[in-house]
């Protein structure tokens, strides 16, 4: 029987791309998963998706994690409904990239509210569920907080503060009993990293297929990462064979990141 059989696992963004493959390994596992975004449409396509699997099928919520409001309506769906959270993963995110002369206050502060400050806020609402399980959270940052570049610095900029933020949340996490790692991601094979190669494009005068083949040929990799790279070390992060991992922040980037840090 599966450790995680009977387990809640929360998972933002996890109607498409990084989210959905955590999703569908959590699911695969036994667990009994949560699915947050913005889409009822890519919800329903992933949650009935996952139960054609043969797995459990997801609890769904169509929410702007932009607003504390959501956020708070996301912890009060967990707590009606399933009463118990064991993992939590904060993955979604939207930062734009761009030419940094044009980039906005305004779209700024939209990057950081969903994916810095919907980490942090989701993070304290489900402490006490989490703390209660003994369980994990995983942040899914990006490879940039490690290697930043001047077209993608609102992203860079927030995978850091997150990264910072994991890192002192851990430190909580072992008085509390919860394991708290996040995981940077390299170039992977999402809907997401489609539309950034977009707006490289457009800022640079360039076609996508020339931003994506320098992109890789940047990064010295042989392929872009699928989702299921990221899922099967989010699930194993959760596991009993990874609780004496805490505080870690681990590339899963093709061994793109240039420094030894």
């Amino acid at each position: 029987m599966s450790e995680f059989k009977s387990k809640v696992v929360v998972i933002t963004g996890g109607s498409r791309g990084i989210g959905r493959g955590i999703a569908e390994v959590f699911a695969r596992e036994g667990a009994q998963t949560v699915i947050a975004s913005t889409s009822e449409r890519n919800l329903a396509t992933a949650a009935d998706a996952i139960e054609k699997s043969g797995a459990l099928k997801p609890l769904t919520a169509a929410l702007d994690l932009r607003k504390l409001a959501d956020c708070e309506t996301l912890h009060a769906l967990v707590t009606e409904k399933l009463g118990r959270c064991d993992v939590l993963i904060n993955n979604a995110g939207a930062t734009k990239a761009g030419n940094f002369l044009e980039l906005t206050d305004e779209t700024w502060f939209d990057g950081f509210m969903l994916k810095f400050f919907g980490c942090v806020r989701l993070s304290r609402l489900f402490w006490p569920m989490l703390t209660e399980a003994q369980g994990c959270v995983v942040n899914i940052g990006g490879g940039a907080a490690r290697t930043p570049s001047s077209d993608f610095l609102i992203g860079g900029s927030c995978n850091s503060a997150m990264a910072n933020f994991t890192k002192g949340l851990s430190r909580l996490g072992m008085k509390d009993g919860v394991n708290v790692n996040i995981i940077h991601p390299g170039l992977t094979a999402t809907d997401r990293v489609q539309d950034l190669f977009a707006q490289r494009a457009s800022a640079a005068g360039k076609t996508i297929g020339e931003i994506s083949a320098a992109a890789v040929a940047r990064d010295g990799i042989k392929r872009m990462a699928e989702p299921a790279d990221i899922a099967e070390l989010t699930l194993f992060l959760c596991s009993e064979k990874g609780r004496h991992i805490q505080g870690a922040a681990i590339p899963v980037d093709g061994g793109s990141t240039p420094g030894y840090y």
